[in-house]
């Protein structure tokens, strides 16, 4: 009973808005790791919703984040309805060398710049100073980056996703974001079953040309 007790104490003790964004963003992310484009409209409910819950947590990078991710999902969703000529759904492709180079520039160069600017910034607008700047930087710029390749069907986004996400876990534990620590950790597992999935239909894809 004791059990049962705090476990309704601790539901009662989390936002609402926060567990509607939960739900949607692991609804989304399972939805993607499945290659089910359905995926775009919840990921575009849930990162509204995590505009509002960033910015009251002072993780402006975060918020940052999720205003790009509002309109990169929208854009997934028109991308992933184009689908070729003849095809059931876009197919899956892989990272290319030149990809992998200018995603590492990408996030050499923006995420002291991300990270300088938030620090600067916050008192400057009357914020609460950033929650772990650079960190959260980095974490935004590979996020970005993995975003796009999720979008265009590369297939090692989740590669990126599972990295990001680990990270994240623990950013959300300090900040006792609990509940989107839990719904990151098991991203990290949807991501795995996706990176599994698609490389599974990207195996496919290619037998009829090899064959």
């Amino acid at each position: 009973m004791e059990f049962i007790k705090a476990i309704e104490g601790w539901w009662h003790a989390q936002s609402l808005l926060e567990l509607i964004g939960v739900a949607t963003g692991l609804i989304c992310v399972y939805l993607a790791a499945i290659n089910n484009i359905w995926n775009w409209p919840f990921a575009i409910v849930c990162t509204a919703i995590y505009i509002y819950i960033f910015e009251q947590a002072a993780l402006y990078a975060d918020m940052g984040q999720n205003i790009y991710l509002l309109c990169i999902n929208i854009y997934g969703w028109y991308y992933w309805i184009k689908k070729p000529t003849g095809e059931a759904k876009r197919p899956v492709l892989t990272i290319t060398k030149k990809q992998i180079v200018w995603s590492v520039i990408i996030v050499v160069i923006a995420t002291p710049i991300l990270g300088y600017t938030l620090v600067t910034l916050s008192p400057i607008l009357h914020y609460k100073p950033a929650a772990f700047p650079y960190l959260d930087s980095f974490c935004t710029i590979c996020s970005l980056v993995g975003q796009v390749f999720l979008a265009r069907k590369v297939l090692e986004n989740w590669l990126i996703w599972i990295f990001v996400d680990i990270i994240y876990v623990g950013i959300y534990i300090v900040k006792d974001l609990k509940p989107t620590a839990f719904m990151f950790g098991v991203y990290v597992l949807i991501a795995l079953f996706g990176y599994l999935d698609w490389r599974k239909d990207y195996r496919k894809q290619l037998k009829p040309a090899n064959g």
